[in-house]
């Protein structure tokens, strides 16, 4: 089955408000609709993180930036207003596992009361046709079975941050059949989805608690990367492998509404969930330069999933989606991607150049 191509002249000049732009996954999509040309605006709180992919490959100079908090939601909701958005994809989150341990009420905050806000503050505009809720792969109550989860299974969360994202799943449900209800699509004119990813990887992310940011701060600072949870096995994917599904999502929610307002997962080839140590010796090979891993203890008195899939057949029938970079070749464009920053390359051309060689393929 061939690849449907996120077509350019769909978004050119479409108005669209995005939340978490400052963030890693947030960064890259808009860069990707920046060279769209799409008229984006962003709203989010400051970058996470120092550095970031949102400063280094200097994000905010094709686009409007917002720097404002999805708790307010008066800020929110004025903000919106003025953008007058064609399209809503709403990233925003609080998007760490072990953080949500140490601030399970900032946590819920953000990923319920926050996608409350984005959606209550979508209803309250004008010309919104298509609304996209990023959640999680950790929204299924995740039994560890040895198969991909599918969309219609149940809702769950074992820690703060899965279970809130499983909840803002909940919320855009409740949303969908209250107001944006399929069946009265000729009345109001609007259609909700929302998408589940995968661990996703890439250049620039520089979050705590990660794999990927770990290692790279490991090799800058010139010493062993320390994994944890050696055997947890991940549905890893570049970065851009599930922003190409948002797009397509996006385009068919405008055009074709009531037709795919539903939730999709968007995850990598079942060969590519591969365990934390695998992509350990892989980046340590990719990289090179004496670089090397050593297993350390874990804190045992956090749970984290050992085994999560998910099963993507419905983005691929439906949407005509499927993965480009297989795992090795997402952990080469990363190592490329850091080397190129560490070399002091032009970081914004370099990422729209590796957009453009993914959109080409």
């Amino acid at each position: 089955m061939e690849n449907l191509v996120v077509p350019e002249n769909f978004w050119t000049d479409k108005r669209v408000f995005l939340t978490g732009h400052t963030g890693f996954k947030g960064g890259w999509l808009s860069l990707w609709l920046q060279s769209l040309g799409a008229r984006v605006t962003g709203y989010a709180l400051k970058p996470p993180t120092q550095p970031s992919l949102f400063e280094v490959a200097s994000v905010e100079k094709g686009m409007h930036s917002i720097i404002g908090d999805i708790r307010d939601f008066d800020n929110l909701k004025k903000a919106m207003k003025e953008a007058n958005p064609d399209i809503v994809i709403h990233m925003a989150a609080q998007a760490l596992v072990r953080y949500s341990y140490a601030n399970p009420v900032e946590t819920y905050a953000t990923n319920v009361m926050g996608t409350v806000h984005v959606l209550e503050a979508a209803r309250d505009s004008q010309n919104v046709r298509a609304i996209l809720n990023v959640t999680s792969d950790k929204c299924y109550d995740n039994r560890e079975i040895d198969r991909g989860y599918r969309e219609d299974e149940p809702m769950g969360g074992f820690d703060p941050y899965s279970n809130s994202k499983g909840c803002a799943e909940l919320v855009s449900m409740a949303y969908r059949n209250s107001f944006f209800n399929v069946d009265k699509y000729q009345a109001h004119g609007v259609a909700l989805a929302t998408a589940r990813a995968g661990n996703v990887i890439g250049g620039g992310d520089w979050a705590e608690d990660r794999l990927i940011p770990d290692f790279m701060r490991a090799i800058e600072a010139k010493r062993k990367v320390s994994i944890r949870n050696p055997h947890a096995i991940r549905p890893w994917q570049h970065v851009l492998e599930p922003l190409q599904g948002y797009l397509i999502l996006c385009q068919k929610l405008y055009e074709n509404g009531p037709s795919f307002s539903q939730s999709f997962n968007f995850g990598p080839n079942e060969k590519d969930a591969k365990n934390v140590e695998w992509i350990a010796r892989d980046l340590v090979e990719t990289w090179g330069e004496g670089a090397s891993y050593e297993v350390s203890a874990n804190d045992s008195s956090l749970h984290e999933a050992n085994f999560l899939k998910l099963d993507c057949t419905k983005a691929r029938k439906e949407l005509r989606w499927q993965p480009k970079w297989d795992i090795h070749v997402a952990l080469e464009k990363i190592c490329a991607w850091h080397k190129a920053h560490l070399n002091g390359e032009d970081m914004h051309q370099y990422s729209l150049n590796d957009i453009k060689m993914y959109s080409l393929q």
